[in-house]
């Protein structure tokens, strides 16, 4: 059910000048001198660094997801999306390039569920050359500032 999900969702990712459009909605991108540490009271709705830290932690093999689709590479960021709101930034770099800050929707702390992924929130993936992405190195800042970075193969498996 989840890859017809994908298969539909299934559109390229355009950059524009202040932001990154996922699809639906134009996101922009955060300055890293912005970055500021949040406070980390455990809310129980999993909105702290606190709280899904050691949740990444666990699930490092499903942060990141390679399908080939329409004659394209579709990188997925889905579960880093789940878990955004214990999170300001995320940046990836492929085959060994620097890493580039990939926007993360707003969390939607007026509902029930904050972390929610919502049509208005664009898609969670960006399209490449079919066969290019080889290696990926996603780098995550959660709200308390520390800092994660793993090195994934085309396979999604953790290289380190």
């Amino acid at each position: 059910m989840f890859d017809l999900f994908l298969a539909v969702l299934a559109a390229a990712v355009q950059s524009t000048g202040d932001g990154v459009s996922t699809g639906a909605v134009s996101v922009p991108l955060v300055a890293e001198a912005s970055l500021a540490a949040e406070p980390q009271v455990p809310t129980g709705q999993f909105t702290t660094a606190v709280e899904v830290k050691p949740i990444l932690g666990m699930t490092r093999g499903n942060w990141i997801s390679v399908r080939e689709f329409d004659g394209q590479d579709l990188l997925y960021v889905t579960h880093l999306w789940a878990w955004r709101c214990g999170l300001v930034q995320i940046k990836i770099g492929l085959n060994g390039t620097a890493p580039e800050i990939w926007p993360l929707p707003e969390c939607h702390m007026d509902q029930g569920a904050p972390n929610a992924v919502t049509d208005g929130d664009g898609l969670p993936y960006r399209s490449f050359e079919l066969g290019s992405i080889n290696q990926i190195e996603v780098q995550l800042t959660y709200d308390d500032l520390s800092e994660e970075t793993v090195t994934f193969n085309r396979m999604g498996q953790p290289l380190n």
